[in-house]
């Protein structure tokens, strides 16, 4: 089944009156002896684990009357349409009529190979020599292409479409793959740095991957935040 023009048309003009009686339900938390409600998050898996859960872990058992949904996914999800309070992307994905806050430190990536892997295979000098190996490829959702890998050197920025034999929309399961040898794999770097540190994993063109902008929570600009959603804010800034 699906809505009438009619319907759609009555459904987005009804749609903003609904989110400023959500705002003023959730606002009731003032008079309470301390902020309550749900607080729903989209974010990716990274930064779901790294990032939103730390600061979780600390705020829950202060507020037990405060929920939190956290939905993860691979898309940049429309917030607005997904009725979500706030999202959580790099700075860099974040729409411009978005309030953005920053709550991570910079990133970098890593391009690691498994050490029987690389034993095989030809050296990688430069970013063009990727195009001579199985790469591990992350095809995001929203668009369906496959990723094109991103580097920098001396101000000069390089976008190489890798190819491979596989190609995965989670981390943790790319990193598998490079783990036991099936490619190379273009990675968050605090992810592999303990597998490099026992060498299991080996980095290459760590020169071409500088620091680029962190996670930020974004949420729109016209909402109200609720007393229980500022505490989440602060507690992500802390933790950032």
């Amino acid at each position: 089944m699906a809505p009438t023009e009619a319907g759609e048309r009555l459904f987005d003009s009804l749609t903003p009156n609904f989110e400023d009686i959500d705002a003023a339900l959730a606002s009731l938390g003032d008079l309470r002896d301390k902020p309550g409600g749900t607080i729903r998050i989209n974010t990716g898996e990274h930064a779901a684990t790294t990032i939103l859960w730390p600061a979780l872990r600390k705020l829950l058992p202060e507020y037990p009357d405060i929920r939190v949904e956290v939905i993860s996914d691979s898309t940049l999800t429309d917030i607005v349409a997904g009725r979500f309070d706030a999202g959580i992307r790099l700075g860099e994905q974040v729409a411009q009529d978005m309030i953005a806050v920053p709550i991570g430190p910079p990133m970098r990536m890593a391009v690691v190979g498994a050490p029987d892997y690389l034993a095989s295979r030809p050296a990688v000098k430069t970013p063009r020599d990727l195009t001579g190996h199985d790469c591990i490829n992350i095809r995001f959702l929203t668009h369906g292409g496959l990723y094109s890998w991103e580097f920098e050197k001396n101000g000069h920025a390089l976008n190489v479409r890798v190819e491979g034999r596989l190609a995965f929309n989670d981390v943790r399961q790319i990193l598998t793959a490079a783990l036991d040898g099936f490619g190379l794999a273009y990675l968050p770097e605090d992810r592999v740095l303990s597998y490099i540190a026992e060498g299991r994993l080996k980095r290459l063109l760590a020169n071409w991957c500088p620091p680029f902008p962190g996670y930020h929570l974004y949420y729109p600009s016209r909402r109200q935040p609720s007393p229980a959603f500022s505490l989440l804010v602060e507690a992500l800034r802390r933790g950032g």
